[in-house]
């Protein structure tokens, strides 16, 4: 728990703020209610900020504060480490840790690629797909929705918008196991050398992914960046279409993996909420609003200061690593009426920060929307007697920014005698 030092000499904006915490991991709200606005975490070397007002204006300013640290490891790597990543890594810089002019120049590409009749023509795959899995799931005995559902689905929607065969899907994953805890968690120096590895064999294969698109291009999300490139390299050069297809294919998997898991969470400890979405669909899409502002898959966030600045008044310096608390703006009292209050009819819930503000909102927002949405609207349609497993314990992946149960236990309504 964050606790305030107070020692003599001690910087009064110091907190004991242990976001790797056993307790802050299993439900991070309480905590975050109780933390000062703006406050130095000596154990993290970051200042942390949780208010919305000061989080989305550090959204809407990047001049003053950079993303460039966005995808860096939280803490240094070893040596092996450093040499199983080989020579590719540090990878250029993309959209999420790229600041303008090169973040305007790429996002500006993707954008194209990322097309409204792209993610149009891709919906009914995604529902084709998850009617499979959901079809799948099992109707006399507890299953876990994470393995069955909300893992795989993911995975097959940006894995198909990327163009990657479909039957390189496991192999793919594979590689992708434990990956948010190299930059956003606190691996052993064990762990760091295995994961360094199956980081460095997806960026060779997203390599030769790119060549063989470059050589044949195709109907896919790298075709599109690939014909940029061909028509004027210096637009888009092909390491950072790799590098663009490797960033994206692992965050565009695990955070809607976390966002269809809280849902269905959530809505399910909220019975009469889920029960409402039964009886009225047109629901589903300010629900999904609703689980972003109040149980949001990326909880923080990061910036570093480009210049001296003051934040919620306090004098913050140049180079400062700020860690901005998503979840904590979801539950901002400033910001919305009641807000330990979980409600799909909210009329405001969409003012959410969870995909960013300004410059780096997130690309793919649309494609996450969609697949909730698409999950929701099945999964009320086919299970409304959908409950959650009793006593079950939750546990998540220890890191700062990603958040979603990796279980979650379910089953159908029993009745009790």
């Amino acid at each position: 728990m964050a606790t305030t030092e107070t020692a003599t000499g001690a910087c009064p904006h110091h907190v004991g703020f242990d976001p790797f915490d056993p307790e802050y991991l299993a439900d991070p709200y309480p905590e975050l209610g109780q933390l000062p606005s703006v406050c130095f975490a000596p154990g993290l070397g970051m200042w942390v900020l949780r208010r919305y007002a000061d989080i989305e204006a550090v959204f809407r300013d990047p001049q003053t504060f950079s993303a460039a640290i966005v995808q860096d490891p939280m803490f240094p790597l070893t040596e092996a480490a450093r040499t199983e990543l080989g020579p590719n890594f540090p990878l250029p810089k993309t959209m999420s840790n790229a600041d303008p002019p090169v973040h305007t120049r790429i996002r500006r590409l993707n954008l194209q690629a990322f097309s409204a009749r792209r993610t149009a023509a891709l919906e009914p795959r995604v529902r084709a797909a998850a009617e499979q899995l959901i079809n799948k799931l099992p109707g006399d005995e507890p299953f876990d929705l994470v393995a069955g559902l909300s893992y795989p689905l993911p995975a097959f929607m940006i894995f198909t918008l990327i163009g990657f065969p479909a039957e390189d899907t496991e192999l793919l994953k594979s590689w992708c196991g434990n990956r948010m805890a190299f930059s956003w968690g606190h691996p052993t120096p064990a762990e760091q050398v295995e994961i360094a590895g199956n980081m460095r064999r997806y960026w060779d294969y997203c390599t030769e992914f790119v060549r063989a698109r470059i050589a044949e291009p195709r109907d896919d999300f790298t075709s599109d960046l690939v014909r940029v490139h061909l028509a004027d390299p210096a637009q888009m050069s092909a390491l950072e279409i790799t590098s663009v297809i490797y960033g994206l294919s692992f965050a565009g998997h695990e955070t809607t993996t976390n966002l269809t898991s809280n849902a269905v969470r959530r809505l399910l400890e909220n019975r009469e909420q889920w029960k409402a979405l039964c009886a009225d669909p047109s629901l589903i899409p300010n629900a999904v609003e609703e689980v972003l502002r109040y149980d949001t898959s990326v909880i923080s966030w990061r910036r570093i200061t480009t210049k001296p600045v003051q934040i919620g008044g306090v004098d913050i310096p140049e180079g400062a690593k700020l860690l901005l608390l998503l979840g904590g703006t979801g539950r901002d009292a400033d910001r919305f009426a009641d807000p330990a209050r979980f409600d799909v009819h909210r009329e405001d819930a969409g003012r959410h920060l969870a995909f960013g503000k300004g410059t780096h909102f997130c690309l793919g927002a649309p494609l996450a929307r969609m697949e909730a949405r698409i999950v929701l609207e099945l999964l009320t349609a086919a299970a409304p007697d959908l409950e959650l497993v009793p006593d079950q314990r939750f546990d998540f992946p220890p890191n700062v920014s990603f958040r979603g149960p990796q279980q979650l236990w379910l089953r159908r309504f029993v009745e009790v005698s």
